[in-house]
């Protein structure tokens, strides 16, 4: 086992985060349940924008909204002092109503709507990240009509291929993400973007996209936007002053997992960066980096109550507990793997094997396949680990089965920050049409 943060297994053998006990945060809070270790959020946000300072100080962190956002993360987020990357009108309007500045969000997205775009812009979003040459036009015709003109990037797609799973690939020719460059639709969006009244060019983005353990693609995704940015120059007399080189680090979500440390990866970048501008005579640009998953990741466990146990002989013992995919969908959709631990029987010996079952009405809602736990019982409480990015934020309601709560828990205080849905906010939308009312 791998204990991130604060986690460790206190005297009474139960497993603790932030200093409490999850035994008492189930019975306070129920299950399932989301607990955030605030002290290895913030750690890991003060990691990245203190070694990125220090080894470029023309810096600046973002972090990506997607893998995890709420109210209370943008507060934290702001007293740190990191920006955000948000993708939709959702994230924009969580952010502004925790009293998160609209001039530090960066927009991002490869479909905005019209009213997500006016809602950027009355709301003074400090950049947009423009995905296609149709976006480009969409944004100038709103800008314009908005008497503003805005601050834009444009995502380019450098060409390069993360050993990953292919779903979160993003960086290669043949992806919904970006302008290619192999195509000539980057430098084609640079010149008709350079031309526009109301947009003003300031950067590059590009993004090759998550889990990633090796740091060759991020060094590769460097030298080619740099390559880019000396080709923009050399045929337009345009600077490209801003460099954003997105995100993508890998975390441990298994013991196996020998994730890059963040300041291998920084010191990566930044070097790149540095030879390609010495090589092509540039000037350095402003470099921003936008983690998610490795700010958020390793400090999310998920805890769940044992239900229902059973033995399909000379087969498999299926450990069915109270959520699945509705607060997990990654295994499903990536075939995602975990580290789980018995957090009331913590130091109990693991001589089980099991496969963790969910209670979604599909064959497909495991969690976990084939893991060596203690002997289980109805009540128990299991803990998965490193379910901090992309389980809130894709949790859904599938079956009606209402999402978790999230609470944020450090040096032995726990703050709810997500409260528990209820059978009542299932139905909150729902409209029975007239002539389906019943006849009294």
């Amino acid at each position: 086992m791998f204990f991130p943060g604060t986690m460790r297994i206190n005297d009474k053998g139960h497993l603790e985060i932030g200093g409490c006990d999850t035994t008492q945060l189930a019975q306070e809070f129920g299950t399932p349940l989301y607990v955030m270790d605030e002290e290895l959020i913030r750690a890991n946000c003060r990691l990245y924008r203190d070694t990125f300072a220090r080894l470029y100080p023309q810096s600046q962190v973002a972090y990506a909204g997607k893998a995890f956002l709420t109210t209370a993360m943008c507060r934290l987020l702001e007293e740190e002092g990191l920006a955000l990357d948000v993708v939709s009108g959702g994230e924009i309007y969580t952010a502004l109503a925790a009293g998160f500045p609209a001039e530090k969000m960066i927009f991002h997205g490869n479909n905005k709507t019209p009213a997500e775009i006016q809602l950027a812009l009355s709301s003074g979003v400090g950049c947009f990240v423009v995905d296609s040459i149709s976006e480009l036009e969409l944004l100038e015709k709103l800008a314009a009509a908005a008497g503003k003109k805005v601050t834009i990037y444009l995502r380019i797609k450098p060409g390069i291929e993360a050993h990953t799973h292919h779903y979160i690939q993003t960086g290669q020719v043949d992806s919904k993400f970006g302008l290619g460059l192999a195509d000539g639709q980057a430098f084609t969006a640079v010149v008709k973007a350079i031309k526009m009244p109301h947009l003003e060019l300031k950067g590059l983005h590009c993004h090759i996209g998550s889990q990633i353990f090796d740091l060759k693609p991020f060094q590769l995704a460097a030298q080619v936007m740099m390559d880019f940015i000396a080709e923009i120059r050399e045929k337009t007399g345009f600077l490209i002053q801003d460099l954003d080189l997105g995100g993508g680090l890998g975390i441990r979500y298994l013991c196996s997992d020998l994730p890059v440390s963040i300041s291998n990866y920084l010191g990566t970048i930044v070097e790149a960066v540095q030879e390609r501008a010495a090589a092509h005579n540039l000037p350095l640009p402003k470099l921003l980096i936008e983690p998610g998953r490795s700010i958020v990741g390793e400090a999310g466990t998920t805890l769940y109550t044992v239900g229902t146990i059973k033995e399909v002989p000379g087969v498999r013992q299926y450990v069915a507990v109270d959520g699945g995919m509705m607060d997990n969908l990654r295994t499903a959709l990536y075939e995602a793997k975990y580290e789980a631990i018995l957090a009331n029987r913590a130091l109990a010996p693991r001589k089980q094997l099991v496969s963790i079952a969910g209670r979604a009405c599909e064959s497909g809602d495991m969690l976990i396949w084939d893991i060596m736990l203690p002997p289980l019982v109805r009540g128990d409480l299991l803990a998965v680990l490193s379910t901090g990015a992309y389980h809130y934020s894709m949790a859904n309601n599938y079956n009606r089965y209402t999402r978790p709560a999230v609470v944020f828990v450090q040096n032995g205080q726990a703050d709810l920050v997500v409260k528990r849905e209820t059978y009542e906010d299932l139905i909150r939308n729902d409209i029975i049409p007239e002539r389906l009312q019943k006849k009294h």
